[in-house]
């Protein structure tokens, strides 16, 4: 035994526990996730009118008595398993905002929608996969401003500076910190776009129409990040009510267009960078979403949104999965040089009582950036909440005993811990895999099966 790995010492252990049967069923219900939140404490469901309990649960007959629970973190970097099952959730509600389902009305799939792309803008010349950079001369630092090579999109130059001393780093790290507020200030001038072009004033817009949308975050190869959203026209109420008759995809578009040139988002005055005017990049896409099947598949856009919310920093290149604490985590972590001059200007303008608000040292794990991946607005469609509640009470479904209307909830929890002992991972990374394994054997059965149908 003593020549055994730790872990494996460890999951024999754990295998010969008394409790090991309950154990594994609680790692199972969390489908093998990788650092589960311990939880101690009970639950106590009382008949509200005469004080009889009902149902009482309590994790002193628990193994080390605690109740395992999800982590829910959205990278499949840290905990694949929820990832997995944030991804679902995400493409559940963007394809509700779409389709309809979810408490939406199918109707929404009739009303103007786009699938927009905003870039940031350049903060210099970097290297391009795909085309050849073409000679332009050297910049004043001596180096050339073009290169000759095809690099493959895969190649890790791509997105790499030309010249680091002319990149504009504070820009880049100050863009990524307002990209929220710039975000807020383009759905605002769209409204008011709209607005005119109808011939409404502009303060009484949502008495006729609402614009709805969900965006997600991503970033490019340089580094920065650019959004793609997909924005929805609604009556005044949201989609339980038609568009009006004004409101056309055509009038949609031309008014993000015009509010993607417009919009502009001052920093600051600083005594090291002055006052920047920050802006959306010249590239922007608009892409009608059809409902005749002309436009990009409403589907694809669903799972398009849903597979890049469980990336993390480490997978795009750009950033940790981690917050940095010390300007020494800066030269430890694997990234480009790029990335790693991005987290260190974060740390320097971080310092500054101008850009104190801002929180940038805090974020320098993420170059700047302060929002979610993904955000939507409040009418788009449901939410996480709304579906895991969805979630829960389908898989207790028949299984709970029967509430009573006037029962009432008495809970007492407290976090007692998380994550794995060595042997417990080990076993834990075990059942992830065979869910895995069986979620793929089922898929295959679907499949054959829907391909039988069709014989």
């Amino acid at each position: 035994m003593r020549q055994l790995p730790e872990a494996d010492r460890d999951a024999i252990r754990i295998a010969q526990d008394p409790q090991f049967a309950r154990w594994l069923d609680q790692i199972s219900a969390t489908g093998g996730c990788a650092h589960p939140v311990h939880l101690s404490g009970s639950t106590t469901t009382l008949d509200g009118s005469t004080g009889e309990i009902i149902q009482h649960y309590d994790t002193r007959n628990e193994p080390g008595e605690r109740l395992l629970i999800r982590c829910r973190n959205r990278r499949s970097t840290v905990c694949a398993p929820c990832s997995r099952l944030h991804a679902g959730d995400t493409y559940h509600l963007v394809r509700a905002g779409l389709l309809g389902g979810k408490n939406v009305p199918s109707t929404v799939r009739d009303r103007p929608r786009l699938f927009i792309t905003l870039t940031a803008p350049s903060f210099g010349p970097v290297h391009r996969g795909g085309d050849r950079c073409r000679p332009r001369g050297r910049c004043e630092h001596g180096r050339p401003l073009g290169c000759v090579a095809v690099h493959d999109p895969a190649d890790p130059i791509v997105g790499q500076p030309l010249c680091t001393d002319c990149y504009d780093y504070p820009a880049h790290v100050l863009w990524h910190a307002h990209a929220g507020k710039l975000w807020d200030r383009f759905v605002i001038d769209v409204r008011r776009q709209l607005a005119t072009s109808a011939g409404l004033v502009q303060s009484r817009f949502t008495d006729h129409a609402r614009l709805s949308f969900a965006r997600v975050a991503e970033y490019q190869k340089r580094a920065a990040v650019h959004v793609h959203a997909v924005v929805r026209l609604d009556g005044p109420n949201g989609p339980d009510d038609a568009h009006p008759n004004w409101a056309s995809t055509d009038r949609l578009t031309d008014a993000v267009r015009a509010s993607a040139r417009r919009v502009r988002v001052r920093t600051p005055h600083s005594p090291a960078v002055g006052e920047l005017e920050l802006r959306w990049g010249t590239q922007l896409d608009a892409r009608p979403l059809r409902a005749d099947g002309l436009g990009p598949d409403d589907d694809a856009v669903a799972a398009y949104v849903a597979k890049y919310v469980t990336k993390g920093a480490s997978e795009t290149g750009a950033g940790t999965d981690h917050r940095i604490t010390t300007w020494g985590d800066i030269d430890t972590v694997s990234v480009t040089d790029h990335v790693r001059a991005l987290m260190r200007t974060c740390w320097r303008l971080g310092g500054l009582p101008e850009f104190e608000p801002l929180h940038l040292r805090a974020w320098a794990h993420t170059l700047g950036y302060r929002g979610h991946i993904l955000t939507k607005s409040r009418a788009y469609s449901t939410t996480y909440a709304a579906l895991r509640a969805e979630r829960a009470a389908h898989r207790t479904h028949g299984a709970a005993q029967e509430i009573v209307p006037s029962a009432v909830s008495e809970r007492h929890w407290r976090y007692v811990g998380s994550g794995h002992t060595p042997g417990a991972a080990l076993l834990a990374a075990g059942v992830a895999e065979d869910l895995a394994r069986l979620r793929e054997v089922i898929r295959e059965q679907r499949s054959s099966m829907l391909g039988e149908a069709f014989l």
